[in-house]
């Protein structure tokens, strides 16, 4: 019960928490603890946690207890590795002379590693907070950080040649109009690669609870499916089934689905 109650309490102080500078070990020990508790708990302390906490202020004490774990400079590495095996190619080559944009990105600096592109464009809502908080990282990246609204993309229509988002999409308010918004600044024949998690319960960052119908109806069928990979989830690094082995999956179960698509209109 003790647990349960500084859960609860955490929650409730969570947002003067995000002003401090402790917030990164605040969101750590909070993580920690959630952890601990049961899943019939956590579904009961879910809705209020969803409530109690600002959606941007979790976006940025996540990053900020990263950042912190990352001893100030973000890790990206890993980026290349994912997006490569997600567009099932073995090199950046077909990136050369594209527009390439992230949806979603946040700060760590996703498309870091693609070099060859003509124009690497970081996508996301709190864009101007992450320049703001993480400065140096962001503009070491090599990549245009571009700020987004809840409803729609500053770019012009057909503008990218390939949009990544990565596990990033279950993060906005309305998934309806930011899936016409990824579709119309992509050109026709544009390529989209995207990483969903699917029926992951609605946190404060995390406010969709994605399912392949809602992203089929919403997003996929305006495109041309070149690839279609789903998995359980694993035990141990998020996206070691999709290079290990994919888990058999259960519609309705937590998973991770990747698609790869091309835009048709």
């Amino acid at each position: 019960m003790e647990q349960w109650c500084l859960i609860l309490g955490c929650m409730a102080a969570s947002h003067q928490q995000m002003t401090k500078f402790n917030v990164a070990g605040a969101h750590m020990r909070f993580e920690s603890l959630k952890k601990k508790l049961p899943e019939p708990i956590k579904k009961i302390l879910r809705p209020v946690r969803n409530l109690l906490v600002n959606k941007k202020d979790s976006e940025l004490s996540f990053w900020k207890s990263r950042h912190a774990l990352d001893k100030g400079k973000f890790n990206n590495s890993h980026y290349e590795r994912i997006m490569l095996a997600m567009s099932e190619e073995h090199n950046q080559e077909f990136l050369k002379g594209k527009i390439v944009a992230d949806f979603g990105c946040g700060p760590r600096g996703s498309l870091a590693w693609a070099n060859s592109a003509l124009l690497r464009i970081g996508i996301d809502v709190l864009a101007d907070v992450y320049a703001d908080e993480f400065t140096d990282n962001i503009i070491s990246h090599g990549m245009i950080y571009l700020k987004s609204t809840e409803k729609v993309i500053p770019l012009p229509s057909a503008f990218v040649d390939i949009m990544f988002t990565l596990n990033a999409i279950d993060h906005v308010n309305n998934f309806s109009a930011m899936c016409s918004e990824i579709i119309r600044v992509l050109k026709p024949g544009g390529i989209f690669m995207g990483s969903f998690n699917l029926e992951e319960p609605a946190s404060p960052s995390e406010p969709q609870q994605l399912n392949e119908s809602i992203i089929q109806e919403k997003l996929l069928n305006k495109m041309e499916i070149q690839c279609y990979r789903i998995t359980a989830k694993g035990t141990g690094e998020t996206y070691a089934p999709f290079f290990d082995g994919i888990i058999p999956y259960t519609q309705g179960q937590e998973g991770i689905l990747w698609v790869k698509a091309t835009r048709t209109i």
